[in-house]
């Protein structure tokens, strides 16, 4: 039985993907479906680069600006929303196109892993918060590659939201997220998934991320993030975000406006580092060219489509 082709676009922030999705979604009659943990929230536009009505071009995207940001969101809620639009879009006759940066949510869809409606534990995650900063993040690490060492070779030993996840994880489930992963794997996806990755020189990319942050500076981060903390009485992760956490720092009079671009352009960079390096370990991913033209990278997956 053929499956129903769902089509993925991944890649690090800031190379392209929301051009480059629109311009296919025009060609196939698309639609889009947001893979990021950040522009699902409400009022957070610029901090995360969420498209504008002019980028969206008319094309339907789902999963963008529509939880406040004082809601808990999770990689269970994602899944269980992205599949439902998935059926939505295939019911109209239409394609769906999954895009976005957080791979967490990229595998739980390609790779069918059932994560389950797991309740957040805040109090053990502000105990594993204080034990951060009191015996550093190394600590949490060395004990979670004690646990779950598989885990560790996709978690960045400075990613401190992913290391406390998969340690409450095991503390709630009593697996751990490896184990998790290994047994939702066992029932294949509904859909044939056709992953394609943007990806391109390194600099390059340091360049266009260096360039969005001016650009963020000049649209009004800092007044957005002001905005937020005045309408808003408790953030679950939203403030956390990359941008937000540093824009918070500098309002508390903790950094310089100038420390906190820097720091922001820093922690960019790197971010998309861990965002390749954890596309890379998949090896169904088509690379496209990010420094091609969008017309031409779009040809190659629609190529693909008809293969």
């Amino acid at each position: 039985m053929n499956k129903p082709k769902v089509i993925v676009i991944v890649g690090p922030t800031a190379s392209g993907k929301t051009n480059l999705s629109v311009e296919l979604a025009k060609r196939i009659n698309g639609e889009i479906i947001s893979a990021d943990s950040m522009q699902i929230y409400k009022n957070m536009d610029i901090g995360t680069a969420k498209p504008t009505a002019y980028e969206m071009e008319n094309i339907k995207h789902y999963m963008i600006d529509f939880i406040s940001p004082e809601e808990d969101f999770n990689v269970a809620k994602f899944k269980h929303l992205a599949e439902q639009y998935i059926i939505e879009i295939l019911q109209k006759g239409k394609v769906p196109i999954i895009v976005g940066g957080t791979g967490l949510y990229i595998n739980s869809l390609v790779f069918n892993i059932e994560y389950g409606e797991l309740q957040a534990d805040y109090n053990y995650r502000e105990e594993l918060e204080k034990t951060a900063s009191e015996k550093g993040l190394s600590f949490l690490y060395n004990q979670l590659k004690d646990i779950d060492p598989n885990a560790c070779k996709k978690i960045s030993e400075n990613d401190k939201k992913r290391i406390i996840r998969a340690l409450e994880i095991y503390k709630i489930t009593g697996k751990t997220k490896t184990k998790l992963e290994e047994l939702s794997k066992m029932n294949p996806s509904k859909y044939d998934y056709k992953i394609y990755g943007i990806q391109m020189d390194r600099q390059l990319l340091y360049n266009r991320i260096n360039k969005r942050v001016d650009l963020m500076i000049e649209q009004g981060l800092i007044e957005e993030v002001l905005n937020l903390v005045k309408k808003y009485r408790h953030f679950s992760t939203a403030m956390q975000g990359l941008g937000y956490k540093e824009v918070v720092e500098f309002l508390e009079h903790k950094v310089t406006k100038l420390e906190m671009i820097e720091t922001i352009k820093i922690e960019t960079r790197r971010y998309a580092k861990r965002q390749l390096t954890w596309f890379r370990a998949n090896k169904d991913i088509t690379w496209l060219d990010g420094q091609a033209e969008t017309e031409e990278n779009v040809k190659l997956i629609m190529e693909g489509q008809s293969e």
